[in-house]
């Protein structure tokens, strides 16, 4: 694509839930990680290991050409919707939980 409007190549691998791989639901949160710049591309639900799969970033494009409007989401920062086509919302991510175990 000319003039790609991501921070990471193409072909840079992204988290994807599987119900949006497989068609069954739309991206409705898209989380832009501040450790190591990656991409996650989900539904409304939570997202076990074995729910997500990984795709390259093109192919998220592909799927849903929408997410090239929070292209420019800063690391730490996450963009919600409600719906596919709805305008998207974005936040700073809450701190992730440390795990006490």
């Amino acid at each position: 694509m000319e003039n790609w409007p991501f921070d990471q190549p193409e072909n840079c691998a992204t988290i994807v839930s599987r119900t949006v791989l497989e068609g069954r639901a739309s991206i409705l949160q898209v989380s832009h990680d501040e450790d190591d710049h990656g991409w996650q591309f989900l539904d409304n639900e939570t997202v076990e290991a074995e729910q997500a799969a990984i795709v390259c970033l093109s192919h998220i494009v592909a799927l849903d050409p929408s997410v090239i409007e929070v292209a420019d989401l800063e690391p730490g920062w996450i963009a919600t919707r409600s719906h596919g086509g709805a305008a998207w919302v974005r936040k700073l991510a809450p701190p992730e939980l440390e795990d006490d175990a």
